[in-house]
């Protein structure tokens, strides 16, 4: 079962503890976020609380997305994944 925020976005269940404290203590605000299922890197896409401007990026790994909107990529099994995040991931495996 999904975990819902007062603004109705769906947030895994795995993740809720984590925004809430990303939230409360950095003043930014979650706009999606996912756990990864086991097959991709846990996410969590944030931009600054009281610049709506400014960039979004994923708070785990610090890297920039640069997007506005549909931060995510479905791959041909259904999961999601955003595909900076994932390159970054590969070039620290190198």
């Amino acid at each position: 079962m999904k975990w819902s925020k007062p603004n109705n976005r769906r947030i895994d269940p795995e993740m809720k503890q984590l925004i809430d404290v990303i939230e409360r203590n950095i003043n930014v605000v979650c706009l999606g976020s996912c756990c990864g299922h086991g097959k991709y890197h846990p996410t969590i896409v944030v931009r600054f609380k009281y610049i709506p401007a400014s960039e979004r990026y994923d708070a785990i790994s610090g890297v920039i997305i640069p997007r506005t909107k549909r931060f995510y990529f479905k791959d041909k099994n259904g999961y999601y994944y955003i595909p900076e995040v994932e390159e970054y991931y590969k070039g620290l495996l190198k």
